[in-house]
Formats: structure tokens, C-alpha cells, sequence
């Protein structure tokens, strides 16, 4: 997981970014709940084992992805990691998203077997920012019996710029977050592109 220090420092990189003129790509699509959307998000009934259950079956890892109207992170999120089309496709290829409003009154059925509103669920999962981004364990057995937070094997609390963004997908689909935390995994991502003479804002996959 992110601490405060580092998710100060992510939105401080979301903040220089838009100084410097690199905010977003293009527009992103707005809901009638004020949430940005991507039309290969999930379309759910929210039951998290089902849902769960369904990415397992597509061979992908199960993530929830926690947003608020009217959130600035959220909307970079969306216009910028998102519109990425040198990892974004990978993304959908390895990743199911289902999106939640923190404020939202839609029932939610936790790991648990517990019904709640989303509102109420983020409070359970002790989300405190937008974005979040919950990520949870490939398999279905190993939510058994427990809650969402419980089950989760890591998170993103708030933006990340599209080098830390990517490569946190990539540690956590590599299983690579099983063996050593996120910032010596980025670390030695930062060496191999430095190598290649890149920086993170002119960073490709590829």
C-alpha cells in the first residue's frame, strides 16, 4: 500500500504535471453520477465474490476502484493513465475493474456476504481517498471468510503518474507483491528506463 508521504507525492506530480502541460489527453466521459467512466469497466451487480469470481474465470485479477464527483484526481486518472494505448490494453487484457462512488448509495455485497451501500462499504475498507483502487487476490479461496479489506493484497490511495501507475498493475499482476514492497520494485523499474535513456514523463511500455 501507499502511506501519506507517498500519496502526498503522487499528487504533488499530478499537481506539476497539469502546471507543465501535461494534463489530460482528451475528454473524459461523464455519468449522470459525476463519475469519469471507461466502457470496459465492469458492469456489475456489485456482489464482490461474484465479481471476483467472474475475473478469476477471465484469468485476470479483481480490482475496485473507489471515485467521488467532482474529484481533480480522479479526472486525470481517467485522461491521462487511462487513454494510454501502449498499456491500457494490457490493462483490460489482466485487469477487472468495477467502479464505486464513496458517496453512493448503490447496494454493495461484500466478501462477506454482507449487504451495504457503497458509501457505507468504503467506510468498512477504510478508504479515505479518491481515487483508490483495491486490489484483491486472483484466487476466490483466499477471500473466504473474510471482508474486503481484509482480502485486499494492495492499494493505490490517490494519483500516480502513468510509469508509477503502470508498473503498480505489473507488481501486482507479476506476484511480485509477494516478495518485496512496491517502492523497491518501482526502484528498480526507474534503473532499467534510466538505462534506456528515458524519464518518467517520456516513458513508453514497450
Amino acid at each position: 500500500m501507499l502511506n501519506r508521504r507517498q500519496f502526498a507525492a503522487a499528487s504533488l506530480a499530478a499537481g506539476a504535471a497539469t502546471v507543465l502541460g501535461m494534463a489530460p489527453g482528451r475528454a473524459a466521459t461523464l455519468g449522470d453520477d459525476g463519475l469519469y467512466k471507461q466502457d470496459w469497466f465492469l458492469d456489475s451487480f456489485l456482489d464482490m465474490c461474484d465479481d471476483l469470481a467472474e475475473a478469476h474465470a477471465a484469468g485476470k485479477h479483481f480490482v475496485v476502484m473507489f471515485e467521488q464527483a467532482g474529484c481533480p484526481f480522479c479526472r486525470q486518472t481517467h485522461e491521462v493513465n487511462l487513454t494510454r494505448e501502449d498499456y491500457v490494453p494490457w490493462l483490460k487484457e489482466n485487469f477487472t475493474f468495477v467502479q464505486l462512488d464513496l458517496f453512493g448509495a448503490r447496494e454493495t455485497t461484500d466478501f462477506d456476504g454482507e449487504a451495504l451501500e457503497e458509501r457505507a462499504l468504503g467506510r468498512k475498507w477504510l478508504v479515505n481517498f479518491t481515487p483508490t483502487i483495491v486490489f484483491f487476490p486472483a484466487d476466490p479461496a483466499a477471500v473466504t471468510g473474510k471482508d474486503g479489506h481484509s482480502a485486499e493484497i494492495a492499494r493505490i490511495q490517490g494519483y500516480l503518474p502513468p510509469f508509477y501507475f503502470y508498473h503498480f498493475f505489473e507488481w501486482v499482476r507479476s506476484g511480485a507483491h509477494a516478495e518485496e514492497g512496491f517502492q523497491r520494485y518501482s526502484n528498480a523499474k526507474l534503473e532499467e528506463m534510466r538505462a534506456k535513456g528515458q524519464t518518467r514523463e517520456t516513458w513508453r511500455r514497450g
